[in-house]
């Protein structure tokens, strides 16, 4: 059985996506306010998660598959070096925001915007450490429901890796939709767009420095 630490960190690192404005709420705001009613926050939600998921699930599936066809000494300093190298360059280079939908653009629209948003930002990679715990677990599992006598195959390890694999792109989604639900509503219906100038966070500088914190604790660690 995985760790349930994992799950929790993995629904922390879910809240943390829905708190950042940079993340999809912003804009659902934006939308609500342009249309004058709370339906239109609503509206844009599912779209935002759904383009987030699908750059996390893109994310989990290349580690995943690395990770049955890689020698298992060669992942974990690959997965630091991602990490450490992403990280290294968000700091250096900044984020500058350069991709633009129109305010009245439909789900497809929201969905291609949130994915390519979340891409840039490399939201997926902080679940890596996670799925280095959660796949070795998830494959004895998928060979323990096998039968007596059974023995691990590629096949089965990829039955393994593809349940925790989507399991974890599900309850990653579900956090953030629910805090992007929160921070969306409440903005539109209490403070409006006017808190970005009154209390602003960079969380871009945070999410940069948090992966080169994790890929520093992963070597560090060993």
């Amino acid at each position: 059985m995985s760790d349930p630490w994992q799950w929790l960190a993995l629904i922390g690192l879910g809240a943390f996506h829905g708190v950042n404005p940079a993340m999809g709420w912003l804009f659902a705001v934006a939308l609500g306010l342009q249309e004058g009613r709370r339906a239109a926050v609503i509206k844009a939600l599912p779209p935002i998660a759904l383009g987030h998921a699908l750059s996390v699930l893109l994310v989990v599936i290349g580690f995943a598959t690395a990770h049955l066809v890689t020698a298992s000494d060669l992942v974990k300093p690959t997965t630091v070096i991602v990490l450490i190298s992403f990280g290294a360059y968000r700091l250096v280079r900044g984020y500058r925001h350069r991709v633009r939908v129109g305010m009245h653009t439909g789900f497809a629209g929201l969905t291609l915007w949130s994915f390519l948003m979340a891409s840039a930002h490399g939201a997926g990679l902080m679940i890596l450490p996670l799925l280095l715990g959660l796949l070795a677990p998830a494959q004895l599992m998928a060979l323990s429901l096998c039968g007596p006598g059974a023995e691990m195959t590629g096949t089965i390890a990829a039955l393994g890796s593809a349940a925790v694999g989507l399991a974890v792109v599900l309850v990653h989604m579900a956090a953030m939709l629910a805090v992007i639900a929160i921070m969306g509503l409440v903005v539109f219906e209490t403070v409006g767009l006017g808190i970005l100038r009154r209390g602003w966070v960079n969380f871009d500088l945070l999410w940069a420095g948090a992966l080169i914190g994790t890929g520093a604790a992963l070597l560090l660690l060993g």
